[in-house]
């Protein structure tokens, strides 16, 4: 519907609208479109143009006129010509075919809420980006981010090395665990320092954390404990 009314906005075929109304609102938006110089039909076809159709058909409909709400005309053809009749009020407007008689009543509706102040418009800068463009943006960040995440996971893999299939039994097991070269014999000071630094990479609580490599290289630790001199 929207698209289609959308395509109707644009087409140079012009129809006249009836659009059926309460007198009091049928007068407002008269009085409204007199004070701006323009028409009826000028204050609808404003809206439409400003705000996006799914905003206009969510808006309150001003609705039909009341039972006893009717305007008495005099017939200017057929046989009885010259006589009063009465009708609901309306509003005629001229535009491109295609419309709901009732979108455009909520167009008309809109501008003299937009007149009272009791809605505004809020044009924002093109250079602005919009919500949807934002949240786009948030997305591909998120993403973005997801991606860095798991190409450092898998560097600290394959910088850890191959984890023990066992539990560390014997000091070069506990060393090799701890990063230190075979045939090494860090003192105490070394340990303890590489012990921290491998700690903040494989914590659970870090970016890259793996409870399985934590928990080995608390064993190597606590097998090493052993050796240091406190």
């Amino acid at each position: 519907m929207a698209g289609e009314m959308s395509d109707a906005s644009t087409s140079g075929h012009k129809q006249s609208y009836s659009i059926p109304c309460a007198t009091e609102f049928r007068d407002r938006v008269l009085a409204l479109a007199e004070a701006r110089g323009v028409n009826a039909a000028d204050l609808a076809r404003s809206i439409i143009l400003v705000l996006p159709l799914p905003v206009i058909e969510a808006a309150p409909d001003p609705g039909d006129p009341d039972r006893d709400d009717r305007e008495t005309i005099t017939l200017k053809s057929g046989p009885d010509k010259g006589k009063p009749w009465k009708r609901k009020p309306r509003l005629q407007v001229r535009l491109p075919a295609g419309f709901d008689p009732v979108l455009l009543r909520k167009a008309l509706g809109l501008a003299l809420s937009l007149e009272r102040g009791e809605q505004r418009l809020i044009l924002e800068a093109a250079s602005r980006p919009t919500r949807e463009a934002e949240s786009a943006k948030a997305r591909a960040e998120t993403e973005q981010a997801h991606e860095k995440s798991a190409r450092l996971m898998a560097a600290v893999h394959v910088l850890a090395g191959e984890r023990l299939p066992h539990a560390v039994r014997t000091r070069d097991e506990a060393l090799f665990v701890l990063g230190f070269p075979p045939g090494a014999r860090p003192d105490a000071s070394a340990i303890k320092s590489r012990y921290r630094q491998l700690a903040t990479v494989h914590h659970p609580d870090s970016d890259t954390g793996d409870t399985s490599r934590m928990a080995q290289l608390n064993q190597a630790m606590s097998f090493m404990r052993g050796y240091i001199k406190n």
